[in-house]
């Protein structure tokens, strides 16, 4: 069985931190309005409904366990849920306990909320179960400095510190510090899209579109949904005002496309399948998107030739669709073993339960298997950069990188010569395989 490419870069954002000192006092005033139409409460201002207690735990593991485990350790976990209280309206914790954790899982989200805790303090917000956007005490008496908490709060402290990737920011600390005083109300914003986040404390952006890291397992991406959790961590934190807005596809992919930089060249009109050749009889155009003729195939693939480049896209699978990108096709040939194959595939389909690691979408067809569990549900439209450096292709899917390989140093798999996974310059294509597969929001950057 034959399976096809596609190819992605990254996107993510999202804002906010603040602090508190000396014993934290009663709530004087109203709390603020944060609220908006577009978002729902976390919590009903009365109790800890929606929430149960998890503690630091690794959710590969928990997952592992078999539901009689499971039950026991959430048991006890709950047990200790005697450290948080509801007060006026307000949610408070003493340092101690398990982790207050939603009972729904989240992907992408718009969350705020405002936070108030005391000197010494150490907390933060856990996203997808997975540590985390920090909250401590920034003064020098908070004894931290040491570990970065003089450059403030909101930061991925648990991210490996690499600097710049790909020339994107890549750090475990917010840019600025703009913790409150002890006493105040800190405004935190979080944004997450694929394995992107956005922090924005009290107004000002900190930490803008940062990779999250897997602290569970970094030779893995971000997990795709997960809890919310908040940190208990030995010192009273107060929390109120938390609001969430799940991200509909149509929102994720417009913060997507925007972070995706400038330069862009439309590379389809939309109406026709001017400046592209090929197997032209095998696609269609409707409603805006190319589409493979379902019982056709074939290469279509752009006039140009391309070199370096990112091309960003949407497509849309029809069950069981199959079809891919070429990068860097010569215009004759077999485009997965004349040029690289980017799979485009529906992997999680009934029909393709015995699939090769190499034929899951976004693989670099069989040369490089992708990390798998990032497609959207069917029917859905996906997001996808690719971007093309010599030999060096990364695929980012709906905000999330599941490819990044030199495909010329990867070793062929099934005992096919591959001559295309050395080529370094091409046109870029579709590689059809009988599915009405669609494709649109089509632009190259040449670099």
């Amino acid at each position: 069985m034959r399976v096809l490419q596609p190819l992605v870069l990254i996107l993510l954002a999202a804002c906010t931190t603040t602090p508190v000192s000396a014993p934290i006092p009663a709530p004087v005033a109203a709390p603020i309005a944060v609220s908006t139409p577009e978002r729902t409460p976390l919590l009903n201002g009365k109790d800890l409904s929606g929430w149960h207690g998890q503690r630091h735990f690794d959710p590969y593991k928990l997952a592992a366990m078999d539901a009689a485990e499971r039950a026991k350790l959430r048991s006890e976990d709950d047990a200790t849920l005697t450290h948080w209280r509801v007060l006026q309206g307000d949610l408070v914790n003493d340092g101690e306990g398990a982790y207050l954790t939603t009972d729904r899982d989240y992907g992408d989200i718009d969350l705020q909320l405002e936070y108030q805790t005391l000197a010494l303090a150490d907390s933060g917000i856990y996203l997808r179960g997975t540590p985390q956007v920090q909250i401590w005490d920034t003064t020098e008496k908070g004894g931290k400095w040491n570990l970065g908490s003089d450059k403030g709060s909101g930061g991925l402290w648990n991210n490996e510190d690499k600097g710049a990737w790909n020339g994107l920011h890549n750090s475990r600390f917010p840019s600025l510090l703009k913790d409150l005083p002890f006493g105040e109300w800190n405004r935190l914003r979080i944004q997450q899209v694929g394995e992107r986040t956005s922090v924005w404390l009290n107004g000002t952006c900190i930490v803008d579109w940062v990779v999250m890291e897997n602290f569970w397992n970094r030779e893995l991406p971000l997990r795709a949904r997960g809890p919310i959790q908040l940190q208990t961590h030995g010192g009273e934190i107060r929390f109120r005002n938390l609001m969430l807005r799940e991200l509909n596809v149509a929102e994720a992919n417009q913060i997507l496309t925007s972070h995706c930089g400038e330069d862009f060249a439309v590379i389809f009109d939309g109406k026709s399948l001017a400046g592209w050749q090929g197997d032209k009889d095998s696609y269609e155009v409707e409603d805006e998107a190319i589409r493979c003729r379902k019982d056709r195939g074939g290469n279509l693939f752009t006039d140009a030739s391309y070199m370096d480049f990112t091309v960003r896209l949407q497509f849309r699978l029809p069950p069981g669709g199959n079809n891919g990108l070429a990068i860097h096709y010569p215009g004759k040939g077999d485009a997965a073993y004349d040029a690289v194959e980017v799979q485009v595939l529906d992997d999680g389909d009934p029909k393709y339960a015995d699939l090769k690691p190499y034929q899951a979408h976004g693989s670099l067809y069989a040369l490089v298997p992708a990390h798998r569990g990032y497609l959207r549900a069917q029917g859905e439209w996906n997001y996808q950069e690719v971007m093309v450096r010599g030999t060096r292709i990364t695929v980012t899917l709906n905000g999330t990188t599941i490819t990044d390989a030199d495909s010329a140093k990867a070793a062929p798999i099934g005992g096919q010569p591959h001559p295309g996974q050395s080529r370094k310059e091409g046109f870029f294509g579709f590689c059809g395989h009988n599915d009405p597969v669609e494709f649109r929001a089509l632009a190259i950057r040449k670099q």
